[in-house]
């Protein structure tokens, strides 16, 4: 029997064909190019005005950050020009404090100026040739002689994965090319990186909040008729249809969408995809990524049953319950104090309105897990050393994780989970309030 094989064309137009149909949306960014633009000024700013601040708070001289291309420091994404994406050979980054009036001096040993940003030093020896090996090493030994600093900080931590981007080979190159004078100063300021990295400026939140608004949109989308047809529709189809979706509209995600189920008397994997019926709650965690900044996002639904117009009573009760329990950590977290702390007075007060809930807030904006105190993690409620005990800043942004579960009497008393998730900046006075309002009641599919 001759078998025909069916062109590589054909089978992506079946499979395009057979995912629910593409409701449009506004794109939410520019053009690549004005794109760029936005995010230099970005850079420059930041440099210019965080970067002083926590060299003198960390008491910190000089800043050495060296890097391979491919194999860059966590903080590198915060250092150069939107239009580089790796370290050039080997790229070293010396940022020296020349003192208040002259300001912090920005070197770039290898790479570019990075638009201006840095001033990019070359091989003298050999005409138009970048620096190579062992000479990139001399020539920072020699910057460093020539300022002598009382201090060179590296990125060195066992504690926050942001502040550990000095690689091993690179650590005993440097070791090597600084001597026992040097070696000496050496410093480990697990902040440095980990607050450069993690604060905000006030020229991003209207980007921002535009990626937020795209970011709703996309889920009010996915969790609506026009995409799920109860009945026919998988959870699979609907995390597809947001990936495509979020494709199409010039972004990214930095992970895989998720939508499960809750449905009375049984219980439904989050894993396998599963046909979505009526009367059925949905939940999806979805993020998107644009220009370098990133959301993530939480959202409940409910399928309507024939005749209904409204979620039942119980499960509205339910979702009352965990947007309670977001106002006690939006409250808390506009309170300061350390990640560990905020968790400690939000469970506090959990407990005191009577709500069965977990807490596991994390920081977010230039990573979706992003740099900063962890507020809790779901299996650890009791707190999270080290990485909780960072003070929540002003200017920085958190995304606010979190789940509350009720009995529904609708459903015999099955207890049903409210889990929800909404972003917040952060102003300068720490004042913490929602980018783009929060989930309000039930999406609903009719």
């Amino acid at each position: 029997m001759r078998r025909h094989r069916i062109p590589l064309a054909v089978l992506i137009a079946l499979v395009v064909s057979a995912l629910p149909a593409q409701p449009q949306l506004p794109r939410p960014l520019p053009s690549l190019r004005e794109q760029a633009e936005i995010q230099q000024k970005w850079l420059q700013l930041r440099l210019d005005r965080h970067l002083p601040e926590l060299m003198r708070r960390e008491q910190a001289a000089m800043w050495v950050i060296p890097m391979r291309e491919y194999n860059e420091d966590p903080v590198f994404s915060s250092l150069v020009a939107p239009t580089t994406f790796a370290a050039r050979r080997r790229t070293i980054f010396v940022f020296f404090d020349r003192g208040a009036d002259k300001g912090i001096e920005r070197l770039a040993l290898g790479g570019s100026s990075q638009g201006g940003v840095y001033e990019a030093l070359r091989d003298t020896t050999r005409v138009n040739a970048e620096l190579w090996g062992r000479a990139q090493w001399d020539l920072l030994r020699r910057v460093i002689e020539a300022r002598d600093p009382s201090t060179i900080a590296v990125n060195i931590s066992h504690t926050h994965a942001f502040s550990d981007g000095l690689s091993a080979g690179e650590w005993e190159q440097l070791q090597e090319s600084l001597g026992e004078r040097y070696r000496s100063r050496v410093v480990r300021k697990d902040r440095l990186a980990l607050d450069l990295i993690a604060l905000r400026i006030e020229e991003m939140e209207p980007v921002y909040r535009g990626l937020m608004q795209t970011a709703h949109q996309i889920i009010a989308t996915a969790f609506s008729s026009a995409v799920i047809t109860p009945g026919k529709t998988t959870t699979d189809d609907v995390v597809w249809w947001m990936r495509q979706t979020t494709h199409d509209l010039g972004l990214g995600t930095w992970f895989q969408p998720s939508v499960d189920i809750q449905r009375p008397g049984q219980k439904v994997s989050d894993q396998a995809p599963t046909v979505i019926e009526r009367g059925d709650v949905l939940h999806c965690d979805f993020g998107v990524v644009g220009m370098g900044l990133h959301t993530d996002t939480q959202h409940m639904a409910y399928v309507l049953r024939a005749g209904e117009r409204a979620a039942p009573a119980g499960l509205v009760a339910a979702l009352r319950k965990g947007q309670q329990l977001q106002e006690i950590v939006l409250k808390e977290i506009s309170a300061g104090g350390t990640g560990n702390e905020v968790l400690r007075r939000s469970l506090a007060a959990m407990r005191l309105a009577g709500i069965d809930g977990t807490v596991y807030s994390h920081p977010v904006g230039e990573h979706g897990h992003g740099a900063g105190p962890l507020i809790g993690l779901w299996d650890r409620q009791e707190g999270v050393p080290g990485r909780g005990d960072l003070p929540v800043d002003p200017m920085t942004w958190y995304s606010i994780e979190l789940q509350a579960t009720s009995p529904v009497p609708e459903w015999g008393g099955q207890k049903v989970r409210m889990a929800l998730e909404e972003d917040v900046m952060l102003d300068s006075h720490g004042v913490a309030t929602w980018v783009n309002g929060r989930q309000e009641s039930f999406l609903l599919v009719n």
